[in-house]
Formats: structure tokens, sequence, C-alpha cells
């Protein structure tokens, strides 16, 4: 198969797995009404590791195919945010964390070493992100409230941006953060089946 449309296939089916990656998370939830096992701890790492990868990734200009997707995801994790802190009874505190989170953005690129830094340092953002999930669940031993797919779905993600990261950018930081990323999805996706009960095998 020609290398750029193995690429083209690449960018696409992350960018269409995306679209939908959180959706399964957002259903569960919804069904369950309660957000048992679902580190809210991890979520807010993630939002914020987001936000620096895609603030990073348009200041530097990189191919707009290369990043699409996190605002797509953003905005699903702020839906799961919310989902979790009205469960939760906190709806009160989303301002607060919107607030933070608008304003963190805006500083990220005042400066080039800014960014440069705070990139240096999504790597341990995310990869905290998931073991703030796996902690949770460890601690709660129930992972009916997560959603196996979403986790198998952000593997598939991290995989393709793998291969075209080598393909287009060959950035070291932005591959590293993907394969860390990648092996630490499939943590949880393999720690969330463990804790299903038998009964319940699918979301």
């Amino acid at each position: 198969m020609d290398g750029n449309l193995t690429l083209q296939l690449a960018n696409f089916s992350t960018l269409f797995v995306c679209m939908v990656l959180k959706f399964p998370q957002i259903f569960v939830l919804m069904r369950a009404r309660a957000s048992a096992g679902v580190s809210l701890n991890s979520l807010l790492l993630e939002l914020l590791g987001f936000i620096v990868f895609m603030s990073y990734q348009m200041y530097y200009d990189y191919p707009p195919l290369t990043y699409l997707e996190y605002p797509i995801l953003i905005a699903q994790d702020v839906i799961v945010l919310l989902l979790i802190l009205h469960y939760n009874r906190n709806l009160k505190h989303s301002l607060v964390y919107a607030a933070l989170f608008v304003g963190g953005w805006q500083l990220l690129t005042v400066q080039k070493w800014v960014i440069d830094l705070a990139m240096s340092l999504c790597t341990f953002i995310s990869a905290s992100s998931k073991l703030a999930q796996l902690q949770c669940l460890w601690r709660s031993k129930d992972s009916r409230q997560v959603s196996t797919l979403t986790w198998a779905l952000a593997t598939y993600t991290c995989l393709a941006r793998i291969f075209t990261t080598v393909i287009t950018t060959g950035d070291t930081q932005v591959l590293i953060r993907f394969v860390v990323m990648t092996i630490l999805n499939m943590w949880v996706t393999v720690t969330v089946i463990y804790y299903k009960p038998h009964a319940v095998k699918q979301d």
C-alpha cells in the first residue's frame, strides 16, 4: 500500500475514532447515574495534557491532521467532567475548573520557553492521569462505571499516532509521549476488564 495512503488512513481513522471515543463512557455514566471507579483526578490531568499537547502542536505549526482530534477530545472530556461533578453533587466546582483551564491555556503560548517547558512535562502529566485511573480502580475494585471500549479505542489512537508522528514530524518528545500512553492505556484497559463483574462483560 502506498505510504501516503497509509498515512491518510491512519490520520482519518484516528480522527473518526476520537469523534466517538468518549461516547461509551458518557453513556455508561448516564445509564448508571454514578461515577464510582472513574477518577476525577485522572480526567483533570488528561484534560491538562490534551490542552498542552494541542497548544504545542499549534504553536509550532504542525500539520492540523496530526492534532485535529484534540479539540473533539477536550469537548468530550468536558462532558464527562460535568457528569462526574453532577453525580458527585459538586457541579458548582465546574466554574472554578473552567477558569483555571482557560487561564492556563492562555498562558501556555505567552513565551516559547513556557510552551516548551509545558510540553516537556506533558508526558508526565498524561502518564499521571492514567496512573490515577489505575489507582482508582485498584482502590474501588469496581469498573462497572468505566467503559472498556473507551480505553481500548484510546489505545488504538495512540498506536496510530506513533505511526503518523514517525512519518510526518519525527518529534522525539511527541513520539515518547505516544509510546508511554499506548502502554498505559493498554494497562488500564486490561485492569477495567479484570474488575468487571462476571455477569456484566460489555458496556
